[in-house]
């Protein structure tokens, strides 16, 4: 057996060691997940300039309001007093509370929910569930979803540190109005109608309390 020969099994031997060291490493790892090493020596890409950079725009806030406008900077405000504060986390929590407190309404029965009304939301409420009981009709609904949610205003006041969060809303649900022998006076069962709300929830920032609470509605 010649010295070529035996180099070229050296070689192949080095290579398929290696092919299976490689194989054993990227198996651990799924999708595009990079070992710490690789990250720290990565190179920023120049087609990634969306990514935040120190002193950059914090996308968080640029997602959902034009960056350097009065609603970005009132967002900065309040994260600056809250740092854990989130504007996308906020909005996930806006749609749970939205359904939740919509139902209800419509229900008539907002009782378990007044800790997350204001006074004065809460006594609007109460006014127009008196009102239809007094007529004797009775809604029926049920909430299909959200085709669109969206930050339409922000405030922060510094001094109190009070932070509000205008919301816009665009719900899809059925509805019926019953009146006091159950016959159908409003609405379907089955049509989907399309809703649009603009809420406005208030909090402290930096507060022990998370809850937001909701002191305005509209249309």
């Amino acid at each position: 057996m010649n010295s070529s020969f035996l180099s070229l099994l050296v070689l192949a031997a080095i290579a398929v060691f290696l092919i299976l060291r490689l194989r054993a490493v990227l198996g651990t790892r799924e999708g595009f997940e990079k070992s710490p090493d690789a990250i720290k020596s990565a190179k920023p890409s120049k087609s990634r300039n969306f990514e935040v950079i120190e002193g950059g725009p914090d996308r968080d806030i640029t997602d959902h309001v034009p960056e350097g406008s009065d609603a970005a900077r009132a967002l900065a405000g309040m994260k600056s007093a809250e740092p854990s504060f989130s504007v996308e986390e906020f909005l996930q929590g806006a749609r749970g509370a939205y359904e939740m407190i919509l139902m209800a309404f419509e229900r008539g029965d907002i009782s378990e929910l007044r800790d997350f009304l204001s006074a004065e939301v809460a006594e609007s409420f109460d006014e127009v569930i008196e009102a239809r009981r007094a007529q004797g009709l009775e809604i029926e609904a049920h909430f299909v979803g959200l085709s669109d949610i969206a930050v339409q205003d922000a405030q922060f006041d510094a001094t109190s540190r009070e932070g509000e969060l205008t919301v816009r809303f665009e719900a899809e649900l059925t509805s019926l109005v019953r009146n006091a022998d159950g016959e159908i006076v409003e609405g379907s069962a089955t049509e989907i109608k399309r809703q649009r709300d603009v809420w406005t929830f208030a909090r402290e920032m930096g507060s022990n309390n998370p809850n937001w609470i909701l002191v305005a509605t509209g249309g």
